[in-house]
């Protein structure tokens, strides 16, 4: 029985499988596998990140410079109307 087939369409990575495989010694499969393994290992080490994550961090390092107790009403430029004061 044959193992399962995985096509990827791109020059860049043939090239790349093709160099290292060359370098190494390994067959291409046995290279794709390992680099497969060190990328899920290291994504599982250090979990990709979003923007939303980088502006949830800005956020937080804002805030730790703002007093306890500050909110963003404020209230103090407004009247009891709502109007500026």
């Amino acid at each position: 029985m044959s193992e399962p087939q995985l096509s990827v369409r791109s020059a860049r990575a043939k090239e790349l499988a093709h160099a290292l495989a060359r370098r190494t010694g390994m067959p291409v499969n046995k290279l794709v596998e390992q680099a497969l393994d060190h990328y899920d290992r290291e994504l599982r080490q250090n979990p990709a990140r979003t923007p939303a994550d980088a502006l949830w961090d800005l956020m937080a390092e804002g805030r730790r410079t703002v007093p306890v107790g500050t909110t963003s009403a404020h209230d103090d430029f407004y009247d009891e109307n709502g109007l500026p004061r």
